[in-house]
């Protein structure tokens, strides 16, 4: 990674603000802090950024306001950051479409590494996406679903689904190891690329989010399965 990926770093704490500036600075990336949630939307569309440094605890508009928001408009990588350790804000903040997080007090060499991770991710999500149509190759079909592999789109019928990349990525290495039972472990690790912390929110929400994309009822999925004491299957 190098200065031309840039992180909008959103921290109303100036001394964290300052360590996160500090150590992705230290490791070639431009930084642009902001402490202000209502600024956050409008500065997105004016400029260019890479990944979304997101604290979750602002004052007056919250992080997961401002997550909902972007991901309403927006394919960024959201990364959140959270003082809490409940699963049901994690769970919270993924289920609004946060494509990972990290918890207070940090690692800095950590905070690192997950930034990058989820650049290295979305930066093959938007080379795919520029392949011309004859190029795109293989597309899997799982009843009215359609994930084209290599054009990282999904489709229901004829209509287009948005896809954060996190999720695309799940639903591409399931839909291309059909009939298999993958436990969460397994799934964390391949799609996030680093060792499994033993929350297995992640896993669960981004799985719960595919279901109600894809699914005619997701509350009794059909394609994907969850196998009791097991992990998850994708039915083909």
């Amino acid at each position: 990674m190098n200065a031309k990926y840039r992180i909008l770093i959103v921290e109303d704490d100036d001394d964290i603000s300052m360590i996160e500036q500090t150590y992705l600075e230290a490791s070639g990336f431009e930084t642009f802090i902001v402490s202000d949630g209502d600024k956050i939307l409008p500065l997105l569309h004016m400029e260019n950024f890479d990944l979304l440094l997101l604290d979750l605890m602002l004052p007056g508009k919250n992080g997961y306001e401002i997550c909902k928001e972007i991901r309403d408009e927006l394919n960024i990588p959201i990364l959140m950051v959270t003082a809490r350790t409940q699963s049901v804000d994690k769970i919270r903040g993924l289920g609004l479409g946060a494509d990972d997080y990290i918890t207070k007090p940090f690692d800095p060499a950590e905070l690192v590494a997950r930034v990058n991770a989820n650049i290295r991710q979305y930066r093959r999500l938007k080379e795919a996406n520029q392949i011309e149509p004859d190029e795109k190759g293989d597309e899997i079909q799982i009843g009215d679903i359609r994930v084209l592999l290599h054009g990282w789109k999904v489709y229901k019928g004829e209509k287009e689904i948005r896809f954060p990349n996190r999720e695309f990525e799940l639903l591409k290495f399931l839909a291309e190891n059909p009939n298999i039972v993958f436990s969460k472990e397994q799934l964390f690790e391949k799609i996030w690329g680093y060792d499994y912390v033993g929350d297995s929110a992640t896993v669960m929400v981004h799985i719960n989010r595919i279901r109600e994309k894809i699914e005619d009822d997701s509350k009794t999925p059909k394609i994907i399965e969850t196998v009791w004491g097991a992990g998850y299957r994708l039915n083909r």
